[in-house]
């Protein structure tokens, strides 16, 4: 036994080193090895792919398991190195960054109770300092093993759902799936505010195959349960798909380069932008024809109003009959939300209203500029969409735009129709720092010739020639509901041509920085329509 007097400061430090190696990658190699089979990086390669070379501070690197239960009282260090979970702060483009990589190298890359507690020091730590939090899933949740115990779990995770509430709208909050990622992965997911997914090696699902065969006898695999294609296209939890670990982590730096510290910083700008060029802007006034019924390239449209390549958007597989995603105008970040022509026509359906309305409350709470784009023939009627609760979910956008202070700013491409037309910010329907219409705008109740048919079908039966009687009436109505009547009376502030419109929004946004907040009237919060 070495007294206390006779050790040596050497010797303590080398045991030190040798106990961090013993957790690191390469005191590890056939743990290594096994997670680069399944082509995966490991969970502290993604951190070091992340970071900036060398800014890295890791937290509870030497953290071992809390034996709670019978099953766990001997476990060791060596058992869960890390516990299974890698913590810390660095920088991301010269930005502090927090972060939690769950290591599916041990036990799956389950949290215990010690991994759980460096989940709620890096958080504290995040929320205390104002700093994004990006979480990276390779793992199966909860540890079994050590959850099977009413004294630990009663604390209900740690409270850890409760600090992301805390965190929303603070900081910029990411879960980026990167394995399998039922469960815990996913309940921290659908409280962040981005959510990329890894194509063929991601997972994602309230429950894994073995529990759901369990509960309900149906037997599915882990990616015809919750793949990230199906996640991204059909349920809209994911936001975008990536082929591979990299590209995720790629993802993740670019997003958070529109985003702000926190909500009392202003969101980055950049000086090294390009204006759209003279081709990408004579195609956005060709490529859109003003034939209401016919579709275009709304992607045209806005690359030929922001900087050149700055658009990243978001959900781009899922609701795509509306488009999401933030841009770059002169280098300031700006959301845009606009309708698609080509999918559903650019009507607004529950998965739509899903989409923009949870956007827009991202934009606001980040103080980054909203650009809304129309085009939209109304909100999507029928048996199915009523069932789905379309009037609920309509409300979603406007209740969104309404509430949001940061500078608005919306322009009718073509058609304003209906609801579509207040749904998506125009006119006086929410308050906007520039409210314009491009020429070929239809301003109106409803489509034009649904309008006819149904308020003047009679009366077009009873002519002559019904044909021509309607084509007139058409006629009519066409020629009371374009662009420059619907100048004439102030419900916009005028009519802009394609080419002129960037800069006519750039120069609003250099003069609304300063949007006020409301304090009228004196409630805590408005409902929101879910």
């Amino acid at each position: 036994m070495t007294h206390r007097e006779d050790r040596d400061l050497e010797e303590l430090i080398e045991q030190v080193r040798e106990t961090k190696q013993s957790v690191e990658d390469e005191g590890r190699p056939e743990a290594v090895d096994s997670q680069h089979s399944h082509d995966k990086l490991t969970a502290r390669e993604r951190v070091d792919y992340l970071y900036d070379e060398g800014t890295f501070d890791e937290i509870g690197q030497l953290a071992a398991p809390a034996p709670t239960t019978p099953e766990t009282q001997n476990w060791e260090r060596e058992d869960a190195p890390a516990d299974g979970v890698v913590t810390g702060i660095g920088d991301v483009d010269g930005r502090p960054v927090a972060i939690i990589a769950t290591d599916f190298t041990v036990k799956g890359g389950s949290i215990g109770h010690t991994g759980g507690r460096k989940m709620d020091r890096v958080s504290d730590l995040a929320l205390d300092r104002g700093i994004p939090l990006v979480m990276l899933h390779d793992g199966g949740g909860h540890r079994i093993q050590e959850g099977l115990d009413a004294r630990p779990f009663a604390r209900g995770d740690g409270g850890f759902a409760n600090k992301q509430e805390t965190l929303s709208g603070w900081v910029p909050m990411v879960s980026a799936m990167m394995g399998p990622g039922f469960a815990a992965a996913t309940n921290f997911a659908a409280l962040c505010d981005f959510v990329p997914m890894v194509d063929g090696t991601s997972t994602m699902g309230v429950a894994g195959p073995k529990l759901v065969k369990a509960a309900l006898g149906v037997d599915m695999t882990k990616q015809e349960l919750g793949s990230a294609k199906f996640q991204a296209a059909e349920t809209g939890m994911a936001d975008l798909v990536c082929p591979d670990d990299e590209a995720c982590l790629d993802a993740i730096t670019q997003y958070l380069a529109y985003l702000p510290r926190n909500a009392e910083h202003e969101p980055p700008r950049t000086d090294d932008w390009d204006a759209p060029s003279d081709e990408q802007v004579a195609e956005m006034q060709s490529v859109m024809p003003a034939n209401p019924t016919k579709g275009y390239d709304i992607y045209a449209i806005i690359d030929g109003l922001v900087d050149q390549d700055s658009f990243f958007e978001k959900k781009p597989k899922y609701a795509r009959n509306l488009v999401t995603g933030f841009a770059r105008l002169q280098g300031r970040p700006v959301g845009i939300i606009a309708n698609n022509p080509r999918m559903k026509a650019g009507t607004i359906d529950t998965g739509a209203s899903d989409k923009g309305s949870h956007f827009v409350s991202l934009c606001d709470a980040f103080g980054i500029p909203i650009v809304s784009l129309a085009d939209v023939p109304g909100i999507l009627p029928g048996p199915d969409s009523e069932r789905e609760g379309i009037a609920r979910h309509s409300a979603k956008i406007p209740f969104e735009l309404n509430r949001a202070t940061v500078p608005k700013v919306s322009v009718v491409l073509r058609r304003g129709y209906g609801f579509g037309y207040v749904a998506m910010g125009a006119g006086r329907s929410t308050d906007t720092d520039l409210t314009v219409v491009w020429p070929a705008a239809e301003i109106a109740a409803m489509g034009i010739e649904g309008a006819v048919d149904i308020a003047y079908g009679d009366q077009i039966e009873a002519a002559n020639d019904s044909e021509a009687a309607r084509t007139a009436m058409i006629d009519e109505f066409t020629e009371r509901t374009n662009a420059i009547r619907a100048a004439e009376h102030i419900g916009i502030d005028g009519v802009v041509e394609p080419a002129d419109t960037r800069a006519t929004i750039c120069r609003t946004l250099d003069r609304a920085e300063h949007t006020g907040e409301r304090d009228w009237p004196p409630k805590k919060h408005s409902i929101n329509p879910i």
